[in-house]
C-alpha cells in the first residue's frame, strides 16, 4: 500500500528479515522503504562485491563457457533478448528469462514459484543440466582453488571455506542490489510532475487501472501482485507446460504463471513464460482478446474491447515504466 506518497513493505518472506541499510542508504524513488533481508545473510560491501563477481564467473558453469550474467544482460535490464534461455552446449530450457531487478522485493521466485528466497533462486541454475550444468561440489573446488576467491570469501564471511551456501548467499547479496525505480510514472504519481507522462501515458494510466483492469494482477510498486495466474498463453500446445502445477500439484494450478513485473518492461522483450510475444503491442492484443480459452483461465482474463487509440495509450503508458537502474 502507499501512505503519504511513500510505498510501505507489501512483500513478506519466510525467513527472519532486516532492513537492507546501512549498506542501501536510500532506494530509488517508487520502491518500498523496507527491504526484506534475511538475518542470516546482512547486505555487506563485502559480500556484494563477492557476489558480483560470483555473478559474471564462468567457472560456474561446467564447461567454464557461461556466467549468471550470460543470461541475465544489464543492457536488457537483465534478461537476454532470447524467447527462452540458452544453457551450455546450446541446450535450450522451456522458458523465457525473468528480470532480476527488483527481486529483493519478490515472494518467490522463477514463472513457477520454486524457489522461495534468492539464495535458492541463485543455486537453481548453477546446476540445473540446461543452464549452467554444474555440481555444487565441483563449484565449491573450483573456488577453493583461486587465492583471489578464499581472499574474497575471507572478507565477506570471515573464513576462506567455500561452501555452496556462501556462494549463494554471496550472489543474493549482490542480485538485491539490482533495482529499478524513479520513472516518469513515479515522478508523475509521487511528486506530482504533470509533465512526467504524456498524454497520451496518462490515458494509458486510466485504461491501466480502469477499463483494461491491468492493476488488479500488476499492483504495488513492482507492477506485480506476486501471484499466479492462468491468462491461456501457449495452452495447447506440445508440450504443455502446466506452470505452478509442477510444483504445488494442485488442480486449479494447472497453466498459471507468476504475475511478472512491469518496470523496465519497455527493454524486456519477448514476453509471457515462453516469450512468444515480441512486442508490448502483441501483449496488448492478446489480453485485449481475453487470452487463450481453457479450462482454467483466470475469471478476470476477458476480452478488453479496446479501440486501436486505447492500445495505443496503454503501451505509451507501459514504456512510462522504464526508470533509472541503480
Amino acid at each position: 500500500m502507499m501512505i503519504s506518497g511513500v510505498w510501505i513493505a507489501a512483500c513478506s518472506s519466510r525467513l527472519p528479515v532486516q532492513l537492507a541499510r546501512p549498506y542501501l542508504s536510500t532506494l530509488p524513488l517508487g520502491l518500498d522503504v523496507f527491504m526484506p533481508v534475511p538475518k542470516n545473510n546482512p547486505l555487506t560491501a563485502e559480500s556484494v562485491e563477492l557476489g558480483r563477481r560470483l555473478f559474471f564467473e564462468k567457472r560456474l558453469s561446467r564447461d567454464g563457457t557461461l556466467a549468471c550474467a550470460s543470461c541475465h544482460l544489464r543492457e536488457r535490464s537483465f534478461t537476454d533478448g532470447r524467447p527462452v534461455a540458452v544453457g551450455i552446449g546450446g541446450k535450450r530450457g522451456h522458458r523465457n528469462v525473468p528480470t532480476l531487478l527488483n527481486r529483493a522485493y519478490g515472494r518467490s521466485m522463477f514463472w513457477d514459484g520454486r524457489a522461495a528466497s534468492l539464495e535458492e533462486q541463485a543455486l537453481q541454475p548453477m546446476v540445473n543440466p540446461r543452464e549452467l550444468g554444474n555440481t555444487r561440489e565441483e563449484i565449491v573446488r573450483r573456488l577453493q582453488a583461486s587465492e583471489t576467491y578464499r581472499r574474497l570469501f575471507r572478507r565477506a564471511f570471515r573464513t576462506e571455506q567455500v561452501t555452496i551456501e556462501r556462494v549463494t548467499r554471496a550472489i543474493a547479496s549482490f542480485e538485491r542490489t539490482l533495482l529499478s525505480a524513479n520513472s516518469p510514472f513515479d515522478r508523475y504519481e509521487l511528486l506530482h510532475d504533470k509533465n512526467a507522462l504524456s498524454e497520451s501515458a496518462r490515458r494509458g494510466l486510466d485504461l491501466f487501472r480502469g477499463k483494461a483492469n491491468c492493476s488488479v494482477c500488476h499492483s504495488g510498486p513492482l507492477f506485480s501482485d506476486e501471484r499466479f495466474h492462468n491468462t491461456g498463453v501457449s495452452w495447447g500446445r506440445q508440450p504443455l507446460d502446466l506452470g505452478r502445477y509442477e510444483v504445488t500439484k494442485l488442480e486449479g494450478d494447472k497453466g498459471k504463471f507468476k504475475t511478472p513485473t512491469l518496470r523496465e518492461v519497455e527493454k524486456t522483450a519477448p514476453y509471457m513464460h515462453d516469450g512468444s510475444l515480441k512486442t508490448l503491442q502483441e501483449v496488448v492484443e492478446s489480453y485485449n482478446r481475453g487470452g487463450g480459452p481453457n479450462s482454467y483461465l483466470d475469471s478476470r482474463v476477458r476480452p478488453l474491447n479496446l479501440t486501436p487509440q486505447e492500445k495505443s495509450d496503454l503501451v505509451a503508458f507501459l514504456k512510462s515504466l522504464s526508470g533509472s537502474l541503480k
